[in-house]
């Protein structure tokens, strides 16, 4: 018996702990949307019972599904993203006030899709991998969903990236699903093919470089990518894509040849985009020049670097910036508005919520049983990785800005429902990683079984 106990001690679900950190996610997004109110309009908004009501029964409602088919999930993920989102919401609901628009609104109304998807998923999916069956279905829907922008009738141009359809009054971005259904793509594929893409071919200074004949599946995502870049102008999808396929190679491999190859092809590819394209060209000169036309092309990268100047270590107080006068401050450059109005502070906050989302969903890869759910949920992690740095890094000057959204804080409905459903996914992956192995009899114990039972459980 004492065997049973330290396996039931070791295996704990930890919902409890999940709800109590939902809990103070909850006082995060509900006072910041009642601080907005104060700060403001001098008062707290008097639809903050129906608004807090809300988020909390949509919350609690993703953690009651948890609790019934996922009771051994990792139990941080939920909080984390439950805090984000409501905070993204609080700070979408300012920028309302001083824009005159409903945006807040909708996206509350595209949050409970996304939760909505969220419990489909964990509901429907009891085993993730039932997903390798659709390794190249997967991939061809991926396809066809970065194909329908370039298509005549649905295909819509905002920004200057063609990267939208739009279905009636609805605008959705397929290369939200497109980045789900590709990592499931790379998971299925690498699980069978990593064997053969691990050989070594020529070594040169320390470093096993891929054989040629290897070379294909590479290739192709960077002409993917190329793609990407040259038809849709998208350099943030573009960059998301090809990175996303070769930190899962590494990973699949554990070839650094890879990560050389990889790096060659990336830079070659945008020196030459750079050298043909004017969009690519434009952007470089607006990173590397900003201030040289800060009331033309530069004007909202400017307006950015001002607010966060201006918002300093701890910010101005929510609604006693400026933030509306950042060009789309709701959506590419709701960092900008944070920093300016809650400071350094709680950008890094955010920033450390972002490293939680990776370091779990790298965990539940880590202690997963299977290889095909180790390279999904390390796939899922790195889109959010390279996501979050790809924006963050844009809107702050460190690399060129690319227009991709911040994750569950952005304004947007097709990357915040498509965010949450990976999450679901990740949770689905830890909860298999979590569940106890089978009890060791008293009549029949193993030592080293049962060591090894601990050992994996402790780690998580």
């Amino acid at each position: 018996m004492a065997n049973a106990s330290l396996l039931q001690f070791v295996h704990r679900r930890r919902r409890g702990a999940e709800l109590f950190l939902l809990v103070l996610a909850l006082v995060v997004g509900i006072g910041a949307y009642a601080s907005v109110g104060l700060g403001v309009d001098g008062e707290v908004p008097t639809n903050i019972v129906a608004y807090g009501g809300w988020l909390a029964a949509l919350v609690i409602a993703a953690h009651v599904v948890v609790r019934m088919v996922a009771p051994y999930a990792d139990p941080v993920l939920l909080p984390v993203v439950a805090a984000l989102n409501g905070l993204g919401l609080a700070v979408i609901h300012r920028l309302d006030l001083a824009e005159d628009t409903g945006n807040a609104d909708q996206q509350l109304i595209w949050m409970t899709v996304g939760v909505a998807g969220f419990v489909g998923t964990l509901v429907l999916l009891r085993d993730h991998r039932l997903l390798a069956r659709f390794t190249y279905t997967s991939g061809l829907a991926a396809i066809g969903l970065l194909i329908l922008p370039m298509l005549p009738v649905i295909g819509n141009e905002v920004n200057g990236a063609r990267i939208w359809i739009q279905l009636g009054p609805f605008n959705f971005q397929p290369g939200e699903i497109a980045k789900l259904l590709l990592v499931i793509t790379f998971a299925g594929y690498l699980v069978v093919h990593r064997d053969a893409l691990a050989l070594a071919g020529r070594r040169v200074v320390f470093v096993d470089f891929p054989r040629g004949r290897d070379l294909g599946p590479i290739l192709v995502m960077w002409g993917v990518s190329l793609s990407i870049l040259v038809l849709q102008k998208d350099l943030g999808s573009s960059l998301l894509f090809f990175g996303l396929f070769l930190i899962m190679l590494y990973v699949a491999t554990e070839r650094p040849g890879w990560l050389v190859v990889g790096a060659l092809l990336f830079f070659s590819g945008a020196t030459v985009a750079f050298k043909i394209f004017h969009h690519v060209q434009q952007r470089v000169d607006i990173w590397l020049h900003p201030f040289a036309d800060r009331n033309g092309d530069g004007y909202q990268l400017v307006q950015g670097l001002y607010g966060f100047a201006w918002g300093g270590l701890i910010g101005r107080g929510l609604g006693e910036g400026m933030p509306a006068r950042v060009p789309e401050a709701e959506s590419d450059f709701i960092m900008a508005a944070i920093g300016e109005e809650l400071g350094l502070t709680a950008v890094i906050a955010i920033l450390l919520l972002y490293g939680l989302i990776v370091e779990r969903a790298l965990r539940a890869a880590l202690i997963s049983r299977d290889g095909f759910g180790k390279l999904v949920a390390t796939g899922l992690g790195g889109v959010f990785a390279i996501q979050v740095f790809v924006v963050i890094g844009g809107v702050t000057r460190l690399i060129p800005l690319t227009g991709l959204t911040t994750p569950f804080l952005s304004y947007g409905g097709s990357s915040l429902v498509a965010n949450w459903v990976i999450i679901a996914l990740l949770l689905r992956i830890s909860d298999q990683a979590r569940r106890p192995l089978p009890e060791v009899s008293d009549e029949a114990d193993d030592p080293d079984l049962l060591q090894t039972q601990v050992v994996k459980a402790v780690a998580r």
